[in-house]
């Protein structure tokens, strides 16, 4: 009694227990970001006429960096987890663990040997390795809280009591998670994203003064936090407060971003992406998202989508703000090559996709609440 069986898998899970679409989608979100950071930058492939296994068999590295391992297995630990959890309820258990693993060490062979035509990777057996043990740790924490969080934990029931039902709002919660993402680079302005200088040649343009820059990164940061907050409107469920889901997400961004100044260049620069532009631009965007939360759904989707191609197209057409290209200069990236690659890759990526989602929502009527 109160089991069901599922269809086509053959297996017995709970009544109620459904697939999860936003756990799906956060697992291919996941995959190619994991395969962008690994073959970054993409550029010099080159076939050297060797098989791009050989790795497999090469001698053990003579010097082998702790750090390195640690960031390996920890970047394919959350891989394990989504795996476990877009597997659930239909394979659970020791098929699921099964699964998820080979599926970690797939995909870390795969990238493993693109790295072979990348003169700036090395492909390497202890990174196939460590990847592995990621994944293997993550599918076993996976099926530890997986089933907790999706049948019984708070993450479900928050889930369907604040947001719209449907695989295309979880789309929409990806992107919010993958906006926040996006902060973790400091080489951006706040909330400046969608930067596309580096497939145009560079125009330095002539000088600017200090309030025309304070002007152009008030805009970007105002017109961006109204587009995000009326995003989020039209993926929160109705009878819910989207304000304060709105500056709950917009301080979440704030602690990100000092988050990444502290980690990624020192201390001292938490709050270095404070410039006056940054400030006044939080005070206007914020003001002026709480009065436009109120207006109706098609215009808060138009408005949102208008905002955002301005603030873009100010990202882009600005020239670089010479006080901030110089606080960047102490940033050491180092072993961060790769995440800034990524960070870069998302935050140029993010607001074309935003805005195409924003057509997409736009062009379907709004789907019920379930009773």
């Amino acid at each position: 009694m109160g089991r069901d069986q599922g269809p086509l898998s053959g297996r017995a899970f709970p009544i109620g227990a459904r697939a999860s679409p936003l756990a799906r989608i956060a697992l291919a979100a996941y995959v190619i970001l994991t395969a962008y950071a690994s073959l970054y930058p993409l550029q010099g492939w080159h076939d050297y006429g060797t098989s791009p296994f050989d790795y497999l068999l090469a001698a053990w590295p003579r010097y082998i960096s702790g750090f390195d391992v640690a960031v390996n297995v920890l970047g394919y630990v959350p891989f394990g987890v989504l795996g476990v959890a877009a597997l659930h309820p239909r394979t659970r258990g020791a098929a699921a663990f099964a699964m998820v693993v080979a599926g970690a060490a797939a995909l870390s062979l795969s990238l493993e040997a693109l790295q072979s035509y990348l003169p700036s990777r090395d492909a390497s057996n202890v990174d196939l390795l460590s990847n592995t043990v990621g994944g293997t740790l993550g599918a076993a924490l996976g099926l530890r809280v997986v089933p907790w969080m999706l049948e019984h934990g708070p993450l479900k029931p928050v889930r369907d009591a604040l947001f719209l039902p449907g695989a295309e709002i979880d789309f929409g919660l990806v992107l919010m998670g993958l906006w926040l993402f996006v902060q973790l680079n400091p080489a951006t302005l706040l909330f400046g994203a969608g930067s596309l200088r580096e497939l145009v040649v560079p125009q330095e343009g002539p000088a600017r003064t200090a309030e025309f820059f304070a002007l152009v990164e008030t805009l970007i940061a105002s017109a961006n936090v109204v587009a995000v907050a009326l995003l989020l409107s039209a993926l929160t469920a109705p009878g819910r407060s989207t304000r304060t889901l709105a500056l709950a997400l917009l301080a979440s961004a704030l602690v990100v971003k000092s988050a990444a100044f502290a980690l990624l260049m020192r201390a001292g620069d938490l709050f270095g992406w404070l410039t006056p532009g940054a400030q006044l631009g939080l005070v206007l965007g914020l003001a002026a998202a709480l009065g436009a939360l109120s207006l109706p759904r098609t215009t808060r989707l138009a408005l949102a989508a208008v905002l955002l191609m301005a603030a873009t197209v100010l990202v882009n057409l600005a020239p670089p703000n010479p006080y901030f290209t110089a606080t960047l200069k102490v940033w050491q990236q180092g072993h961060f090559l790769n995440f800034n690659g990524l960070t870069r890759l998302v935050s140029g990526a993010w607001p074309y996709t935003a805005l195409a989602y924003l057509i997409f929502l736009a062009a379907r009527r709004p789907r019920e609440p379930l009773s």
